[in-house]
């Protein structure tokens, strides 16, 4: 029997084991910290979609900074948790938020290619 969005429960998914995925690293300038805050966390979520990942939005992104003097310089660490949904459930969902499931919304631009593509393999 094959499932489709509307038959899979995301309370199977609230329970599936946590995986963190993590990153480190220098950020120079204390003017960038907010914009790389934003770009690593996007990176992490990509790299937990390819591994078939999607993030829990209930459990916030922990990012921590400490101010090396001497070297003048922030280290950082960001962790994001996530649970295993599949490499194809992973590409339309966009996270669990407690027990609900949250699917991507697809773009405006992504639903007028796909109805062009249906109206041209219809003539």
């Amino acid at each position: 029997m094959s499932k489709t969005r509307e038959d899979i429960h995301s309370s199977s998914y609230h329970h599936k084991p946590l995986k963190r995925f993590h990153i480190d690293g220098i950020i120079q300038d204390e003017a960038l910290l907010g914009r790389l805050k934003i770009e690593y966390i996007r990176l992490l979520v990509s790299e937990m979609r390819l591994s078939g990942y999607v993030p829990r939005f209930d459990i916030d992104p922990d990012f921590t900074l400490r101010y090396n003097e001497s070297k003048d310089f922030f280290e950082f660490e960001l962790s994001i948790h996530g649970v295993y949904a599949g490499k194809r459930k992973s590409e339309w969902i966009a996270g669990i938020n407690g027990t609900t499931l949250v699917p991507i919304q697809p773009s405006k631009s992504k639903e007028s290619l796909q109805d062009q593509a249906r109206q041209s393999n219809q003539n």
